[in-house]
């Protein structure tokens, strides 16, 4: 493999230069940046200058926060200033946010008065919005201008654009009227008009919405790239499908973050310190601890049950963690359908039939079970059996019913559906089954 190859070479002494230099022309972009993850503080710079100028931007951009840094320390005003002119501005954006102040200072020293003017204008836009991950490296056309016209115009600026497969139609006041993809110039004749054939009922987002949103459409309608406009629908940047792609991982990541009572954090797990770990964590861990008082008041309140029947206590662990899957499977399955725009507020009264209905299902058949191995293990006792059976069918009712409105509940009124996830939702169905198993064994045993 060529990535071998150059490891190898990189080991030898003296480095022969141009055989990497030839090899780094053949090799793609991610995988040069690859290389850098163990190269060190030494050869990290040594590698870079072996880059050929046309690829060094695009390998940078792919390089991880933290060896950008080691290499931005290592390396020259003037190289330095050809990285953040050939970077394009959504990743020079990026990088801007990523580095530390004094290191911001001297990126943008490097950096060119228009380029640099086109990137504070990014970094100026609300955090998650489509504006902050646009970028403005596009191809734009008049309307009457003609394909052999458009082929000229991309043949002179295309290498400097994130993408050439749509180009954009706009007026002389920048006001997007149309986009015409590449295909359709390929297609077209040479003398036809761009304002003929280009496409007036396109996909767009505006600067604010946000960034989630845009990732829905590109999986909606299957796009590429999508025209950001402003308020008066003036182009303004494009968003292009790689951008997307890091959104909806972010976006994940998050939601995993939080469904398992964590703190979100943008650093890797590996570069992130154990006080910063342990930050993230304690807030949730100390909620959770404290909403489990509840849980404790309850069997404190019937003590007295315990002290004539102590067997009913052989079956609280059962009850509490049969509840709490129940309620996690559900609350999983409806994070999820909200996720993918399935489920809807609206949509509040059709999931809870539903869910009664696959909870009974559930109940029946794990109440079948469960009242057989309790009644031929604990002397054929078919009250306390039926006891904990009952009080299983109610409490998964209840579990499958929380785990669905909550989650729905908290998206209608603004909070991230994925808090409700299976820590919360285990939390409250543990009470919840406790206070039902307790009452059930009240009425039947009459304690």
């Amino acid at each position: 493999m060529i990535k071998d190859e150059i490891l190898e070479l990189l080991n030898t002494d003296p480095i022969p230069a141009a055989r990497l230099c030839s090899l780094f022309t053949d090799t793609n972009a991610v995988d040069i940046a690859e290389l850098f993850k163990d190269a060190g503080k030494e050869k990290s710079p040594q590698i870079f200058r072996l880059l050929p100028k046309n690829v060094a931007a695009d390998v940078f951009s792919y390089i991880e926060p933290d060896e950008q840094h080691i290499l931005i320390k290592a390396l020259s005003d003037s190289e330095i200033s050809d990285i953040m002119n050939g970077l394009f501005t959504d990743d020079a954006a990026d990088l801007i946010e990523e580095m530390p102040a004094d290191v911001v200072n001297r990126l943008l020293l490097g950096t060119n008065p228009q380029k640099r003017k086109i990137i504070n204008q990014i970094l100026q836009y609300p955090e998650d919005s489509a504006g902050s991950i646009m970028t403005t490296e596009y191809v734009e056309l008049g309307e009457d201008a003609t394909v052999q016209d458009a082929f000229e115009h991309i043949r002179e600026t295309g290498i400097n654009k994130k993408t050439i497969y749509t180009s954009y139609v706009i007026k002389p006041d920048r006001l997007l009227v149309g986009i015409v993809t590449a295909k359709k110039l390929m297609l077209a004749g040479l003398d036809d008009k761009i304002g003929a054939l280009m496409n007036t009922n396109f996909i767009f987002a505006g600067t604010t919405d946000d960034q989630e949103q845009v990732a829905a459409l590109f999986k909606k309608y299957g796009l590429l790239s999508m025209p950001i406009v402003d308020k008066d629908q003036h182009l303004v940047g494009i968003v292009t499908v790689d951008d997307v792609v890091q959104v909806i991982e972010e976006e994940n990541t998050e939601d995993f973050e939080k469904m398992g009572a964590l703190h979100p954090s943008e650093e890797p797990y590996l570069r992130t310190g154990v006080f910063r770990l342990a930050g993230n964590r304690i807030p949730w861990l100390l909620f959770l601890m404290l909403s489990a008082t509840i849980t404790g008041s309850i069997i404190t309140g019937f003590e007295d049950a315990l002290a004539v029947l102590p067997v009913l206590v052989a079956f609280i662990p059962m009850l509490m963690d049969t509840a709490g899957n129940a309620g996690t499977q559900t609350s999983t399955l409806i994070i999820r359908g909200m996720a993918l725009q399935e489920i809807r507020f609206q949509h509040l009264a059709k999931v809870i039939w539903k869910e009664i209905r696959v909870a009974i299902l559930c109940g029946l058949a794990l109440g079948l079970v469960n009242f057989a191995r309790i009644y031929f293990m604990n002397g054929r006792n078919a009250v306390l059996s039926l006891a904990v059976t009952l009080s299983l069918l109610i409490t998964i009712l209840l579990a499958k019913a929380i785990g669905c409105v909550l989650p729905i509940a908290a998206k209608k009124l603004t909070l991230d559906p994925a808090i409700m996830a299976a820590p919360v939702i285990t939390t409250i169905v543990d009470g919840a089954s406790l206070a039902v198993y307790f009452s059930v064994a009240r009425l039947l045993f009459r304690l």
